[in-house]
């Protein structure tokens, strides 16, 4: 029975794909981890200018109770995507845009789940009583590094602590480069990538625009400095 359910809900999903959009779950999961994203970034940045004291302790309590979250989504999203592969759309025409298109993918989980379990590492290392939960109804439990000696635990929380700045760094670049490309699409190109992923935006049609018009103009005259500046052969 349960076999026949995960078919159904598998079925219904490549329904929507075979449309050129995102099931309902993948928007859900999207949309969801856009919005934890957003506020963690802001909620950190913020609760690093609070003083020493019990308003700084909730803050980061918060803060450890959104990652703990924010990695079982991650963990969620990434089932669905194996589970149920995305549509085929515009975005994935052959070229550069689609090969940056999978880069950036792969950079965004990276740092969807690199984030909390740096976040966790670190947290596991610093603070040996703390408690974490999910959603405060489970309890979350710490990394073992409780039996290692201080020395240790403070290297492993500077190592950690630098490669979740880092992450942080990198998502703060990724966001602006991902919006871009979606209002790129939607705006010059005029494909149905942004409507896949947010049904409510009507897809526009296919025409074609100045904006257009110029965005090719640039692109033609990049690819033809590269090729002067790098030797890069026309592409047949």
């Amino acid at each position: 029975m349960i076999d026949r359910l995960i078919a159904n809900v598998l079925e219904w999903a490549a329904g929507h794909h075979d449309e050129g959009r995102f099931s309902p779950v993948a928007i859900v999961f999207h949309w969801t981890m856009a919005a934890l994203v957003s506020f963690q970034l802001f909620w950190g940045w913020w609760m690093g200018q609070l003083p020493v004291g019990g308003d700084k302790v909730a803050a980061h309590s918060l803060h450890y109770a959104i990652g703990v979250l924010m990695l079982v989504l991650a963990m969620g999203r990434g089932a669905w995507r194996l589970l149920a592969p995305g549509p085929i759309n515009d975005a994935d025409k052959p070229g550069w845009e689609s090969n940056a298109a999978t880069v950036t993918h792969y950079l965004f989980y990276t740092c969807l789940f690199g984030l909390p379990l740096t976040g966790w590492a670190m947290v596991s290392a610093t603070e040996r009583e703390q408690s974490l939960t999910l959603l405060g109804l489970t309890a979350w439990p710490l990394m073992p590094f409780q039996d290692l000696d201080n020395v240790t635990r403070w290297r492993v929380e500077a190592v950690t602590e630098w490669m979740h700045w880092g992450l942080v760094v990198t998502l703060l670049l990724l966001i602006p480069l991902h919006i871009g490309a979606a209002l790129k699409h939607q705006i010059i190109d005029r494909d149905d990538v942004l409507h896949g992923m947010l049904p409510v935006v009507p897809q526009p049609k296919r025409r074609r625009t100045r904006w257009q018009r110029r965005y090719r103009a640039v692109e033609q005259r990049v690819r033809a400095l590269a090729r002067r500046r790098f030797g890069l052969s026309r592409r047949r």
